[in-house]
């Protein structure tokens, strides 16, 4: 089974620039916390965007939805900034033949300690087992992104059902 995880920027990707004293997204962290994780699954990466999720527009989030129409995998991992991951998450809806896990993280996959490596290996797990149809990984959890929501003032997804 080939997973193809998809990468759009978002916290997860985002690196601290000293000069700068901000922050940017950077290049896909996620092969390197797959190759430090000693993974052995089959995927494919297509690194797609570089974008703080605000920054996403729909003719973004239509180039997400056509690169995952388009691929030859049935399991497809987004990676994706957390504010507007239920925003694209209902925009992939009703894709058929498709498992769809979009993840982030709420600090940077570069930090010591971030949520990042769960949340992916979350991601990764459940696009393995879950039935078609499109999923948010965060927290510990599954959402359906049709009854999700991100709650800022306690840093994280919650259901709405």
């Amino acid at each position: 089974m080939k997973i193809a995880i998809i990468t759009t920027g978002g916290t997860i990707d985002k690196i601290y620039f000293d000069a700068k004293s901000s922050y940017e997204i950077g290049e896909p962290q996620i092969a390197e916390v797959l190759q430090d994780a000693n993974l052995t699954i089959d995927y494919l990466l297509i690194p797609l965007l570089r974008k703080d999720s605000l920054e996403l527009t729909d003719d973004d989030r239509s180039l997400i939805r056509k690169t995952v129409e388009e691929s030859s995998r049935d399991k497809i991992v987004i990676t994706h900034g957390t504010d507007t991951m239920i925003r694209t998450g209902r925009f992939l809806s009703a894709i058929p033949g498709k498992t769809i896990v979009l993840t982030g993280a709420m600090q940077p996959a570069k930090f010591r300690f971030t949520d990042a490596i769960f949340n992916v290996a979350s991601a990764l797990t459940a696009v393995q087992l879950l039935p078609e149809g499109v999923w948010i990984a965060m927290n510990g959890q599954i959402f359906d992104p049709q009854n999700a929501r991100k709650n800022v003032e306690r840093n994280r997804f919650e259901s709405l059902a």
